[in-house]
């Protein structure tokens, strides 16, 4: 039931983090890749290593938040793959800011690549889905898509919108192809990084003390591993997760209990 043997499988943000792991997992499941990112070098890394231990994978630069990139990508990887089994949207960006002086171009960016991105890439990759009634599309949103936060007011609107994009398309797209969501916490990834790294600026705690700051933030005292998101991930993509659709899933360390 968990076999994804020969699955042919889109996954964008797949350069670093999440999606390098979520790349990594799925071809050694068996699944052939295509890999979506802007840095041609970074997918290109993650490709190469897939192949060298006997994957199969492929990349191709994208801009998910411009319409003309994602059809370009979409069309190369269909081609690549033959057709189209599951699609990861991860793609992802954040930022934060006080909202009385809040940027706008901030606001456009985020909303551009964390929500009309999922559109754009979805509404693209999902007629060979349609057309050969089956198909799953996994939306890595974040339980930012569930709750308010101070200062990433851009970022929670955009995670919330993935969710309720997630939710309209599951009941749309029934009973052929599932849409579900997954919404990590913390997650030990660059993007965690940067986070940290502006808690050290802002308060002058050291390295340690701020990872520990975010970390005691959930019941299991921790950052989420990348590992987590992927197991999952390969859950809803499998037979096994078949009955799942319109679903969002925390995987927080227990931070948010809904």
């Amino acid at each position: 039931m968990f076999d994804l043997k020969d699955k042919k499988v889109i996954i964008t943000g797949a350069g670093r983090g999440i999606g390098r792991d979520l790349a990594e997992g799925f071809a050694k499941a068996g699944a052939h890749v295509v890999l979506g990112s802007r840095s041609e070098g970074e997918i290109s890394a993650v490709a190469d290593g897939i192949n060298q231990n006997g994957g199969t994978a492929h990349a191709y630069t994208v801009d998910v938040s411009d319409l003309e990139s994602v059809n370009a990508f979409v069309a190369q990887g269909l081609e690549a793959l033959g057709g189209l089994d599951v699609l990861i949207n991860n793609a992802g960006i954040s930022g934060s800011h006080k909202f009385a002086t809040h940027p706008d171009e901030l606001w456009h960016k985020t909303i551009a690549v964390n929500l009309t991105g999922v559109y754009y890439v979805t509404k693209a990759a999902v007629q060979p889905m349609l057309a050969q009634k089956s198909g799953r599309i996994i939306n890595i949103a974040s339980i930012a898509g569930k709750v308010g936060s101070k200062y990433i007011g851009a970022y929670n609107a955009s995670k919330h919108g993935v969710l309720g994009l997630t939710r309209s398309l599951a009941v749309e797209l029934a009973p052929h192809i599932t849409v579900n969501a997954i919404c990590p916490g913390y997650v030990d990834t660059p993007m965690t990084d940067q986070t940290i790294a502006n808690i050290i600026e802002r308060t002058g705690m050291s390295h340690e003390d701020a990872v520990q700051a975010l970390a005691g933030t959930t019941p299991l005292k921790r950052l989420i591993e990348c590992d987590e998101i992927t197991s999952l991930a390969l859950l809803l993509a499998s037979d096994a997760g078949r009955g799942m659709t319109g679903q969002a899933i925390n995987i927080d360390g227990g931070a948010v209990m809904v």
